[in-house]
């Protein structure tokens, strides 16, 4: 019902619905249902993770925009809150300033990218915005007296937001600072991520998708379709930025390794095939699957080594050591069951 009357765009499955009520549950009673400072971190990563893989949905979904710097927006919002933090000290004026520069620096280079690349070919836009995130990371780790290099940025966020600040017990759980920012990563990413659900079914959005499936109709019918494409950059930058800072006021540790590797930027396309294109609600379930994979994968395969080390080869297929292996082989699977990605065969499956 809320979704209804936020986007006007629900899920269309009863599984799906099922799925996403679940999750959204786990997270928000992430603190209290699940116990560890391991299941709070994950819990946290996931919620930026969706915003995260949203906004790059909304550029590769929603409009047909092949990018690879879209780390690169995340990274200066990362940078953006560190800065800020280093240099005005432990408090929310650090963290708000530093979340809106890093987005407004994120508008504007998106805003110089796309104006001067989105006129080419889809595959030169992609290979312009390889280069340039590759050479805003080679920046970051040469200018160490700045951004501290390859080492990073530490820094400090307000006491308020740390295990430091003891709240007393709720419900038997100790509440502290950490569960605190915990609760300002949910909320920021929860309304960010709507807020992306009702542009996307906005006429804007509309606009948009008729891009993507047919940008030289929808120019003929008077459509700027430049000007569009430029705005869902800009507008899927600024939400990466965001991201990227409320990665940093979590992890209160900023590097290139952290925000900036190549690699994020495979995990988001990984996310956004799993889940499904063009549904943002695959970016819930791609950025789920994905982000425990990464983390209890590696778990449960020493668990299953252990269990079975008494037959012969199984234990060294299942080898922790071989998580990544494993984790292709399931991205392969999903990609051969699911090849609109998990959203679009729940929704195929009800439409039968």
């Amino acid at each position: 019902m809320i979704v209804r009357l936020i986007s006007g765009d629900t899920p269309r499955s009863p599984i799906l619905t099922a799925l996403l009520v679940l999750i959204l549950t786990c997270l928000a009673g992430a603190p209290f249902i699940f116990e560890g400072v391991r299941a709070l971190d994950t819990a946290a990563r996931i919620c930026i993770f969706i915003l995260l893989v949203a906004s790059y949905d909304l550029l590769l979904g929603y409009t047909g925009i092949v990018s690879f710097a879209h780390t690169m927006f995340f990274g200066i919002g990362a940078y953006g809150v560190a800065l800020a933090s280093t240099h005005m000290g432990r408090g929310f004026d650090a963290l708000l300033v530093g979340s809106v520069s890093g987005a407004l620096a994120a508008i504007v280079l998106a805003l110089l990218i796309g104006l001067f690349s989105l006129r080419v070919r889809a595959i030169f836009f992609a290979m312009i915005t390889l280069a340039v995130a590759s050479a805003v990371a080679v920046l970051v780790s040469q200018f160490s007296n700045i951004t501290g290099g390859e080492d990073g940025l530490t820094y400090k966020i307000p006491r308020v937001l740390t295990s430091a600040n003891r709240m007393g017990e709720v419900m038997g759980v100790k509440f502290t600072g950490k569960i605190l920012n915990y609760y300002l990563i949910f909320v920021c990413s929860l309304v960010l991520f709507l807020t992306l659900l009702r542009i996307v079914n906005s006429p804007f959005g509309r606009v948009l998708q008729a891009i993507r499936e047919n940008d030289f109709r929808a120019e003929a019918i008077g459509y700027r379709v430049v000007w569009y494409r430029t705005a869902a950059t800009c507008l899927s930058a600024a939400t990466a930025a965001l991201a990227g800072s409320l990665f940093a006021i979590w992890l209160r540790y900023v590097g290139p390794d952290t925000t900036l590797s190549f690699e994020i930027m495979l995990d988001i396309l990984l996310m956004v095939v799993i889940g499904g294109m063009g549904t943002m609600y695959g970016a819930v379930l791609g950025a789920v699957l994905f982000v425990l994979a990464q983390t209890y994968l590696q778990n449960l395969m020493g668990a299953a080594s252990h269990a079975t080390e008494a037959l012969p080869l199984i234990p060294e297929l299942v080898d922790p050591d071989r998580w990544l292996m494993w984790l292709g082989i399931l991205f392969v699977l999903s990609v051969y069951f699911f090849p609109t990605g998990i959203v679009g065969r729940l929704r195929r499956q009800r439409a039968t």
